[in-house]
Parts: C-alpha cells; sequence; structure tokens
C-alpha cells in the first residue's frame, strides 16, 4: 500500500471506525467479538483498498457474511432453550428497562443470523431494503419478508417491547 492510499485508509478508519463497532456490536452481542469482527472485516479491506468506490459498505458487508458464517457455524447442531418471560414491570422503573433490555436480547437470539442482519441493517444502520438486499446477496422480497418474520418473532417472543413504546406515546 502507497503512502496516498495509507493515509486515505487511515482517515477512514477515523471517520467511521466507531460507527462501524457498533454494527458489529449490534451483530454480535458481546464488545470482544465485536472487536474481533471488525479487525476481521478491516483486514479483508485492506487488500482491496485501492480499487474499492465504497470502503464502508463493502466493510459492512464483510462484517455480515462473516457473523452469518460464525452463527451458522455455532447453532449447527445445537439445541435452542427458550425460558419463559418475566412479568411485565412498571415502564418506568429502572428495573424495568433493564429486564426489557434482556428480554429483547434474549428474543434477538432467537432469530436466525439472517433476521437478525437485516434488523441491524435496516433500523440500526438506517439502510433501505434495496441496499440491504444488494449486501446481502438476497432480493429485496427476501429482506422485506425476513424483517416481517423477525419483528413478528421479536414481539412474541418480548411483547413488554409493544407495552413500552405505547406507553411511551409511540404507535404499536
Amino acid at each position: 500500500m502507497d503512502a496516498q492510499a495509507e493515509d486515505e485508509y487511515r482517515q477512514f478508519l477515523a471517520a467511521r471506525s466507531t460507527a462501524l463497532y457498533r454494527a458489529a456490536f449490534l451483530l454480535t452481542g458481546q464488545r470482544e467479538a465485536a472487536e474481533d469482527l471488525l479487525q476481521t472485516a478491516l483486514v479483508k479491506t485492506i487488500g482491496r483498498w485501492k480499487r474499492l468506490d465504497q470502503p464502508e459498505a463493502y466493510v459492512r458487508k464483510v462484517m455480515y457474511h462473516h457473523q452469518i458464517s460464525k452463527w451458522r457455524l455455532r447453532s449447527w447442531g445445537k439445541v435452542r432453550s427458550s425460558a419463559d418471560l418475566p412479568e411485565i414491570a412498571d415502564a418506568g422503573d429502572a428495573f424495568a428497562r433493564a429486564d426489557l433490555r434482556l428480554s429483547l436480547e434474549a428474543a434477538l437470539r432467537l432469530l436466525s443470523p439472517g433476521q437478525r442482519a437485516v434488523l441491524v441493517m435496516r433500523f440500526f444502520d438506517d439502510l433501505p431494503e434495496s441496499e440491504v438486499a444488494a449486501i446481502l446477496g438476497v432480493s429485496v422480497g427476501t429482506v422485506r419478508t425476513q424483517c416481517h418474520r423477525a419483528l413478528r418473532r421479536l414481539r412474541e417472543r418480548c411483547p413488554e417491547l409493544t407495552t413500552s413504546n405505547t406507553a411511551e406515546g409511540a404507535p404499536s
């Protein structure tokens, strides 16, 4: 890598590494795993840096595909247990917010890798369906279906999400 390309890469890292780390954290759910995922994606990016028109899109695509591969390998042959959801607590309570966060985390773990990736890209990264489809290499219809099924499953597994949003005045 020449000096100019290296300087561009450093500027890219300074400007976008925080947002990329957040996306990696949402995909993995663990700080160390997010750091490893982002580092893996950035290492793969260095080799293609000069040829990339949209480096951030490439890094995100590498992260999503790498994490989905890890989920597939990890979940193969495993039996998942699902615990009963805790009672719904008062939404104004700090413990209620912690319970809600834990319930949501447990519900997110029950989603398929594709569904979780679609939710992260659509609602955290705020990407349009067409861009999510391009990154994942699927049709827009598949993205819509995955998103719909994921949201339905989250509402089923974590019904307190709907009640907390309604209590705050947001539409359910």
